[in-house]
């Protein structure tokens, strides 16, 4: 026994043996040979030796170690059983009771988890693993409160725990206290300087407060001590792309990759990366995505990028329902076949309380459609609703708040309690403003907490979602007498009478600029919208352009680096000298806005057309020329361009958006009456008719509840679980 708590369990095992070949009967030694083989890896072996242990002497230490060569053999039933036969022996042995609460939580039982691990601690309060295994227990559970409770008191028993800290820190995050949390982790990075997973967790608090330079400082150190660390390589690199250092985010994403090809997040981190970096090859990002899945089919976040992204190379938008309809399968399914009840006023012409679930209230492109939607909404027909998630409000949320009826800030509600708070407030139509982007609530919807559940304004496209039934949209994104238009969408459309868009502009005072032709003597044309949107055969298309307009130049928006250099030779290649393009990197809003000041002709991009940066760019008095397409994202310039009654501006072909490009070009009195009666013309149309716009989103949302009232009499009556 001494020489196996020393550690030396060869030694230990022979002195076993040896005493063996004289006392066969030994239940001890033969107890201990059982111990050394369980925990050298052979639970068939340490079972035989256990359990002769037990033939000769029962003890409920020894049905301990039983049941532990059980489950590690996978025999649940029979290592629960044995567990239960040490507590017959002694009700109060606390490690009994612990090694079952362990045991159930392996086996997906958190409440019988939960409760052995209380009765351990009952028997034995001053084991600080028992109330540390607890404090996680309930942490995954998200019951931070009680977590936070049982982690402050190992903390109390094992001060200078790094790993007790760390998860005590994990749950301050959670609970909304970053300043605790630094503290805690900070004390974990004392007391353990080469702890990764307190390392990582500190950067990320850092991060998440805006200290960017001390976070890469911590992450880097992080990474020195295990380069393999798949949460500190995936940390790290999106902190380098956050601060626009592209190329060392690529390499150490990618590096993370080469060390751990089958970690999920690293493949999820490098296809963010590389739509950040944007150098006209998505289909690289796109199998990222698909690599995460692949790894991890439980990858929510990687699910919902590749539902998004292939919005940026789909040419028919088939492949993009057929993937939300997949996500839809992985994550929606559980909840699709659980009949709800409604306590809804079935009255059709009553006032009806809308929903709107979004994560940017706040400044942000999405903020331009909403503030002139909930401005102009009629109280006395609509009682609005705002659900929040916003983890850090500001100036805009106030701004926003300010318009509804009732306004929740419910980022810190899971699914289940935000679906039950909407279910109470009685909404009768709920949208979803984010659909498949950044912090989506889609299982929030999945559980059908409304009547009438619409999709809208991330982007005009689908969801995928059997729960959402429509999704709004105009004549222009999706015209009525295209054939089998609609069966792209697994929602049904609501075609506003104008536009899917109403815009205010959150940058004001900025004046329409001079078109900086007059000045700089050659035509200037640009495209700022996201790098993930350029592909190789715009850029093919764009060169056509170049090449017939001379001395023209190109304003991209990309980061320093590989991907400026990469997109200088591929037009070098397409017949376009290097010194006609020029760059600029990722902007504050006002200087972004004032960048198409250096443009005289935007060239949009395509098959997903600029949305929120068309219209910045009209507001600014440069015009827009557009490819239009099949999809609804490929639409949106057309759309836009209808609204505002020149549509002309819009081609059907690659040769006719060349053709309008170079006339556009050499018309400069053309140009100087865009540039000045652009921002006017927007004004005076449906673009920014707030009133006219909130009329018909509201005509829409009574049609959607009118038709649900009419089919809602048999509806099923079972309660929302």
């Amino acid at each position: 026994m001494a020489r196996f708590r020393e550690g030396d369990r060869e030694q230990a095992e022979n002195l076993c043996l040896e005493i063996l070949d004289t006392m066969p009967e030994n239940a001890p030694a033969r107890h201990l040979l059982g111990a050394i083989h369980l925990l050298n890896g052979d639970p068939v072996t340490a079972e035989s030796f256990i359990r002769a242990s037990l033939s000769i002497e029962a003890d409920e230490r020894k049905e301990i170690d039983l049941g532990l060569t059980l489950k590690a053999q996978k025999r649940h039933a029979e290592a629960e059983a044995a567990f239960r036969r040490a507590l017959l022996l002694d009700p109060n042995f606390a490690l009994a009771h612990y090694n079952l609460a362990r045991l159930f939580d392996e086996q997906g039982d958190p409440a019988a988890a939960e409760a052995a691990y209380r009765s351990a601690i009952e028997c034995a309060p001053n084991v600080a693993q028992y109330c540390f295994d607890l404090g996680r227990h309930l942490a995954i559970k998200g019951a931070f409160p009680q977590a936070l409770e049982q982690l402050n008191r190992t903390v109390e028993l094992a001060p200078d725990s790094a790993e007790a800290l760390n998860s005590l820190g994990i749950v301050l995050i959670d609970m909304e206290q970053p300043e605790k949390a630094e503290f805690i982790f900070r004390r974990v990075v004392e007391l353990s300087p080469n702890f990764v997973l307190g390392l990582t967790n500190l950067g990320n608090v850092l991060i998440d407060t805006g200290r960017t330079s001390e976070a890469e400082f911590y992450l880097r150190r992080a990474l020195e001590v295990d380069p393999n660390d798949a949460a500190a390589g995936y940390n790290f690199a999106v902190l380098l792309a956050k601060v626009r250092k592209i190329d060392e985010a690529e390499s150490i994403a990618r590096r993370a990759i080469e060390a751990n090809p089958r970690s999920a997040v690293n493949h999820f981190g490098l296809g963010n990366i590389l739509l950040t970096k944007g150098a006209g090859d998505i289909a690289e990002a796109l199998n990222c995505f698909r690599a995460a899945i692949e790894f991890d089919p439980t990858y929510q976040a990687a699910h919902a990028n590749l539902a998004y992204a292939l919005n940026f190379s789909s040419e028919n938008g088939y492949d993009v329902l057929h993937e939300c309809r997949r996500f839809a399968a992985q994550f929606e399914a559980p909840y699709a076949s659980e009949p709800v009840q409604y306590e809804n006023d079935l009255s059709s012409a009553r006032r009806l309380r809308v929903g709107y679930v979004s994560a940017d209230f706040r400044f942000h492109c999405q903020a331009m459609f909403m503030l002139p939607l909930l401005r102009n909404h009629d109280h006395t027909v609509v009682e609005v609703y705002c659900y929040s998630s916003v983890t850090h409000p500001d100036d805009t949320t106030a701004k926003l708040a300010q318009f509804a009826d009732v306004w929740r800030d419910v980022h810190d509600l899971d699914g289940h309690r935000l679906a039950h708070q909407i279910k109470e407030d009685r909404i009768d139509v709920l949208i979803d403003l984010t659909m498949h982007m950044s912090n989506a609530r889609r299982l929030v919807f999945a559980r059908r907490p409304a009547p009438v559940q619409i999709a809208w304004l991330a982007y005009p496209g689908t969801t995928g979602s059997s729960a959402i039934g429509y999704r709004l949209t105009d004549p222009w994104l999706d015209p009525l007498q295209t054939r089998y238009l609609d069966d792209r969408y697994s929602e049904k459309s609501l075609r506003l009478p104008d536009t899917f868009w109403c815009y205010e502009p959150l940058i004001t005072g900025l004046e329409v600029s001079p078109p900086p032709a007059r000045s700089r003597g050659h035509i200037t044309f640009g495209c700022l919208n996201s790098p993930g949107k350029l592909t190789d055969r715009i850029f093919g298309l764009w060169a056509r352009v170049m090449r017939k307009v001379e001395n023209s130049r190109l304003l991209l928006m990309l980061a320093p680096g590989d991907a400026r250099t990469r997109v200088i030779t591929k037009y070098a290649q397409l017949g376009v000298d290097q010194t006609r393009i020029t760059f600029v990197d990722f902007q504050p809003p006002e200087q972004y806005m004032r960048a198409y000041g250096k443009i005289d002709i935007v060239l949009d991009t395509f098959p997903y057309n600029g949305h929120t940066t068309s219209l910045d760019a009209l507001w600014m008095g440069v015009p827009i020329v557009t490819l239009t397409g099949s999809t609804p994202v490929s639409r949106a310039g057309y759309a836009l361009l209808s609204n505002l009654e020149i549509p002309e501006l819009a081609a059907d072909s690659e040769e006719e958006f060349v053709r309008i490009s170079v006339e556009l070009a050499m018309n400069q009195a053309r140009l100087e009456e865009l540039r000045l009666n652009l921002r006017p013309r927007m004004a005076r149309s449906p673009l920014m008719d707030g009133s006219r716009f909130a009329r018909s989103v509201e005509k829409s949302y009574r049609d959607a509840w009118t038709e649900w009232c009419d089919g809602a009499v048999q509806a099923p009556v079972v309660p929302l679980t």
